[in-house]
């Protein structure tokens, strides 16, 4: 009987090696791609793409299995830095992550995978995939480790890129993950799992966004409309960030400082941080306010586009959970009407420094349904 093949995406880190291990002990015939997606910063000590194919050769040395090293970047650069730059240019936060998943794993990488004879596609993803025997519909679930579920990162597949893929270690915790690597002698078992954006690696993000987009300086103003700073640029800002604004030890005051002491925070001054919360583009102004539950950084509402749906088309109206961002629990919310575009969710709890580019992604249970991008979140009015 002749082995199913299936082609999995080698990283170099060890939840892609335990995939590849897992798969062949199933006795399917395994092939390993490493992805290299970026090649701009070859040279540099920020990017460790060198690096992780050397592991990646080194564990599919170990396994016995072979690898083939493919070079993505032109993909990547058309289809998600560009689209990464155009949007940190309008103002919004996008997630490249979640673009490069849909547009290079699991279609460029998909493709060249069905090119060389595989049944299917594997990676090191934190999720699962179950054919619902009812509707014949393939579901994209949560992965079993709650505190590593990747679902988020990858509601943007589709039925056609479900039915191909494989989440073998979604049903694991990490701690087996850890444990098989180290049983199985795979060189990388200790390694420390990737953090971040590819292209940016351990840079400095602002230094990395400085090559690419045009910085107009402007005013940072307080909800009373005083100014209280200077900001660089409004693309290299994100709502809710606290760090890098350079207006520490400047007091909340009218109002704002009434509304601090009301919550309990007597001692509101110097010592109450500053959190980003609103972008005028229009005005180039950077909006800040003093405390974390200020009301202008909680939204019970947000509007999304570009919806994607994982089984194809809108969910019905109705009771849901959402997450706004990564890591983030699940929010109860109500799905209103809706189309293949766009959606609209209110919440039970106003969420926390919704961000417009960032995506919204909906669940029933364990099921990730899909999501889209945000595009506006209500919130207090501003001045």
């Amino acid at each position: 009987m002749t082995q199913q093949r299936v082609v999995v995406g080698l990283s170099g880190g060890v939840d892609s090696a335990v995939t590849a291990h897992l798969l062949k002990a199933q006795g399917y015939e395994v092939i390993g791609i490493f992805m290299k997606n970026w090649e701009d910063d070859d040279d540099s000590a920020f990017c460790a793409s060198n690096i992780d194919f050397v592991d990646a050769a080194a564990v599919a040395d170990v396994l016995g299995i072979e690898i083939e090293h493919v070079n993505f970047a032109a993909d990547y650069k058309d289809r998600v830095f560009a689209e990464f730059v155009r949007e940190y240019q309008a103002g919004r936060t996008p997630n490249p992550d979640i673009l490069c998943n849909a547009e290079i794993k699991f279609k460029s990488f998909l493709d060249h995978a069905m090119r060389l004879g595989a049944e299917k596609i594997a990676t090191g993803h934190y999720a699962r995939v179950r054919r619902n025997a009812a509707t014949g519909l393939h579901e994209l679930l949560k992965g079993l480790d709650a505190s590593k579920d990747q679902s988020y990162f990858l509601h943007r597949l589709n039925q056609a890129q479900l039915a191909k893929t494989l989440f073998p270690v979604g049903e694991l915790q990490k701690t087996e993950v850890r444990r098989i690597a180290h049983e199985i002698g795979l060189p990388n078992a200790k390694k420390k799992d990737s953090t971040g954006i590819c292209f940016i690696g351990e840079r400095p993000f602002r230094e990395f966004l400085n090559r690419y987009i045009s910085k107009e300086p402007g005013p940072i103003k307080d909800p009373t409309g005083r100014t209280i700073g200077q900001h660089v640029g409004l693309s290299f800002y994100t709502l809710g960030q606290r760090q890098g604004l350079g207006i520490g030890g400047i007091k909340a005051k009218g109002a704002d400082m009434k509304a601090l002491q009301a919550r309990g925070l007597r001692g509101a001054g110097e010592h109450t941080p500053w959190f980003v919360a609103r972008k005028d583009m229009a005005r180039n102004i950077l909006w800040v306010v003093q405390g974390h539950d200020h009301p202008w950084l909680l939204s019970p509402q947000l509007s999304a586009d570009d919806a994607s749906w994982c089984s194809g088309q809108a969910p019905t109206p109705g009771s849901y959970a959402a997450k706004t961002r990564y890591r983030q629990a699940d929010a109860p919310c109500a799905l209103g009407a809706s189309d293949d575009q766009h959606f609209k969710l209110d919440f039970v709890d106003a969420q926390w420094a919704v961000t417009p580019g960032q995506s919204a992604v909906l669940y029933d249970g364990e099921v990730c349904l899909g999501g889209g991008v945000i595009a506006s979140a209500s919130a207090t009015t501003m001045a």
